[in-house]
Parts: C-alpha cells; sequence; structure tokens
C-alpha cells in the first residue's frame, strides 16, 4: 500500500474528524500552530487558537479548506487550547462540539452552531452544563438519536473527575491493578445544545468479561474515542496514549459494555495518534493524523486518509501507522 499523502500541506490539519453530510466528506480539523509553547506531559504545546474545515466530493478527489470556521476569540467562557472536535447535523443546522480550557484552566466541552456544514459557526455563550475533559464524539445511531463520547487522560483531565468532583490534584492514572477510566457519553437533547440524562462511563472489558485494568497500557482508553456502527454492531475506536495505538471494542448499545478486539492503527511519526471511521459509498475508511508533513514535530501534524479493510468475520484489519 502507497504511504498516504497530506490532505493539505499549506496548513498543520490534526485530530480528524470525519462526517459524510448531504453526500459529501467534512473533515472537522484542529489546526496546529508553533506558539513557542514548551512540550510537557499535559500538551500545554497544543496551543490551537481556531478550527479547519476541510471538504471533498471524493475520496481522493480535490479537497477544499473552507478556512477558519471558529476562532477562540468569538467562544465566550473559553481561554485557551481549542483540541479536537466533532460535528453532527440535525433539521438543516450543524453542531461543531469542541474543548476549550475556562478561565480557570479546566477542559469543558462546547457546542457552536451554523447552516453550513463549513460555518461560520457561533458559539453557545457558557460551555455544555455537566460537561468536561476533551475530544467529543457526535454519534448519530440509526433512530436520530444523537450521542455525545468524550474524556482523555493526563493533559485531558479525565482522571480529575473521577469521583464526580473536579480534583485538580489527582493522579494522572488509577494506580495499577484498579480498574482502568472509560470515556464518557450521555444522549443529546433534541436540539443538540445540551444532554438528555445524566453523564455516564462506558465500561470496556476483555474477551473474558473482565473490565481492562489501568497498567493495560495497550489496550485501555486513553483519549480519541470514536464511534460508528457496522452489521448492527457498535464499535468504540480510540488511542492507548503513551502506547501510541489506535485500538477498538465493539458492542450492543452506544453506552456498551464494549469488548476489546483488537488494533486499527500501529504508532505513527509523532507521539499523538487520533483518528476517525467513515463510510463512504459502500466502502470505510480510516481518517488519522502523523508529524510527517514537519519533520516529526509532534504537535505540528498533518491530517491522512487510507481505506480501511474488514474480514469476513467483521474484524478490522490492522494499518501500518508508517
Amino acid at each position: 500500500m502507497a504511504t498516504p499523502k497530506p490532505l493539505v500541506d499549506h496548513i498543520y490539519a490534526a485530530d480528524p474528524r470525519a462526517r459524510v453530510f448531504g453526500g459529501r466528506i467534512y473533515v472537522y480539523a484542529s489546526h496546529d500552530v508553533d506558539t513557542g509553547v514548551p512540550e510537557d506531559d499535559d500538551g500545554g504545546h497544543f496551543a490551537m487558537t481556531d478550527y479547519h474545515v476541510l471538504s471533498m466530493d471524493r475520496i481522493g478527489g480535490p479537497v477544499t479548506d473552507h478556512g477558519a470556521v471558529l476562532d477562540l476569540r468569538d467562544v465566550p467562557w473559553a481561554a485557551r487550547q481549542l483540541w479536537s472536535e466533532d460535528a453532527a447535523s440535525r433539521d438543516g443546522r450543524t453542531y461543531l462540539y469542541f474543548p476549550a480550557k475556562d478561565r480557570e484552566g479546566v477542559f469543558r466541552i462546547g457546542v457552536a452552531t451554523s447552516v453550513s456544514p463549513v460555518g461560520p459557526f457561533v458559539a453557545e455563550p457558557a460551555p455544555i452544563a455537566d460537561s468536561f475533559s476533551i475530544d467529543p464524539c457526535a454519534f448519530r445511531d440509526d433512530d436520530g438519536a444523537h450521542y455525545l463520547l468524550y474524556g482523555g487522560l493526563w493533559g485531558g483531565q479525565l482522571q480529575r473527575w473521577r469521583t464526580g468532583r473536579y480534583d485538580p490534584g489527582a493522579p494522572r492514572e488509577p494506580a495499577d491493578g484498579v480498574l482502568a477510566l472509560g470515556p464518557r457519553a450521555a444522549r443529546l437533547r433534541d436540539d443538540m445544545l445540551g444532554f438528555a440524562e445524566p453523564v455516564r462511563e462506558v465500561a470496556i472489558l476483555d474477551r473474558d468479561g473482565r473490565p481492562l485494568l489501568a497498567q493495560d497500557r495497550e489496550r485501555r482508553f486513553f483519549e480519541a474515542a470514536w464511534m460508528h456502527k457496522r452489521g448492527g454492531r457498535y464499535v468504540l475506536s480510540y488511542s492507548t496514549g503513551d502506547t501510541h495505538l489506535i485500538v477498538y471494542a465493539t458492542g450492543d448499545s452506544p453506552y456498551g459494555p464494549f469488548t476489546f478486539q483488537g488494533t486499527v492503527l500501529t504508532p505513527v511519526r509523532g507521539w499523538t495518534t487520533h483518528h476517525s471511521i467513515v463510510e463512504v459509498a459502500g466502502r470505510w475508511y480510516l481518517f488519522f493524523h502523523d508529524a510527517s508533513l514537519s519533520g516529526g514535530r509532534t504537535h505540528l501534524r498533518c491530517t491522512k486518509v487510507t481505506e480501511l479493510h474488514h474480514r469476513p468475520d467483521g474484524s478490522i484489519v490492522t494499518v501500518s501507522g508508517t
């Protein structure tokens, strides 16, 4: 397989969340910039200030960069760090879900709306009530209900909410032998601007039905939750963080539990790995990022796409990140 080329090379576009609206492919991307912030394990050097939307009418076709569709300056409650976003479409409007740190340094999730999938988007004046952490994924089920999944460890602060209240002194991860933390999920209200129910934790199990433990770093959830549905089953994929894999698990409900299945993507160039999986014209594709365009600078990433193949039993054929 030929090495995929970046979808665009005039900007650093990362954290690709691909959606198909009205037959066109839209990629909602973080916009990496070099601000000179020193690297740290909490991701302070990922200091993005706006989002871009890329679009194409087919895989491999010309890609349009629609420019900055939401800027940090236009989010009343946010102070810094516009990390990975996602979008959903309902009743002629597009909803952009995004994380940012508030003025107290706590990650929250906001929502902005537009009459077009390519914006411009107008942010709500406050973050979604009871939201926290990072990496929202807006999943639409077959019945039209939408769910928001989210969460990320270390700099994503999910571990600080383990007790249900924000604890800035919490360790970055649970201790070995303790259950790993799972992403969070809640159904969205019909107006798409808030949760319709209490947020719940999503359980990820091994094939013997046992919850994954914190030390299981090649399988436990770290960040970048993504959900899609194939063959009537829900597929939850996510990054393992410091082991640099995209892995997946399957279940019978958007709330889980999910049973671990295997690896989608092996490590890419750069520390972070992030993705989305979508069906286009009957074929499945993996959108992902790496740091190849910047020569390996981990906070300056580029978006790529490659076809994703399945075995007859529905399992995913692993893609090489290099």
